[in-house]
């Protein structure tokens, strides 16, 4: 199999590329957890994260953003003193302000899904990118959606942050054209739970 350069090195990256990355993914809890790891993996890689990322679903409470809205400062000093996750303090409140953020627009009536899935009209935007060096870092959408998670309270949601879990998302299939995941995930139907 001909992968996305970005995907060799290790095992669970190649699973991850093989599996996960673009395929549409619309349940809002999904969501919610991707965009808080890609907002961890700023300044970092998406292996690192990817390597800690069962740890993160253990001690954030499965991403559950009504139980994360309850941190407290000893559950707070908890986590900045775990090693299987990413020890930033700043990324640990970005969480917890953005559980709330999540959960003010649930109590508006607003699907986490539809509110980002709007930013490519409900639809994966499928690219043709022969190399890497094609794939852009963000885009007008991006910037759109970065905007408008800041209005709405979102911290660690810059707009590359952004195009990053809109590709992870399968809001863009990014993957190349000679790899095969491309037309496969073109041909994917949403995840939803």
């Amino acid at each position: 199999m001909e992968r996305c350069p970005w995907s060799e090195g290790f095992d669970l990256y190649r699973e991850y590329h093989d599996r996960e990355w673009g395929v549409p993914l619309r349940d809002d809890r999904a969501l919610f957890e991707l965009l808080i790891l890609e907002g961890a993996q700023a300044g970092l890689s998406w292996a690192t994260v990817l390597k800690k990322r069962a740890h993160y679903r253990q001690v954030f409470d499965g991403f559950e953003p009504a139980l994360i809205v309850c941190y407290d400062d000893v559950k707070v000093a908890a986590l900045l003193a775990d090693p299987g996750i990413i020890r930033n303090r700043a990324k640990v409140a970005a969480t917890i302000q953005n559980a709330r953020s999540y959960l003010a627009l649930q109590a508006e009536g607003q699907s986490f899904s539809d509110f980002l899935w709007q930013f490519v009209g409900g639809e994966t935007i499928h690219n043709h990118w022969a190399t890497m060096a094609e794939v852009p870092a963000k885009t007008a959408q991006s910037d759109a959606m970065s905007k408008a998670l800041l209005r709405a309270g979102f911290k660690f949601v810059g707009s590359t942050i952004c195009y990053a879990f809109m590709q992870a998302s399968g809001m863009v299939n990014d993957h190349l054209l000679a790899c095969p995941r491309h037309a496969e995930v073109q041909k994917r139907q949403p995840i939803q739970a």
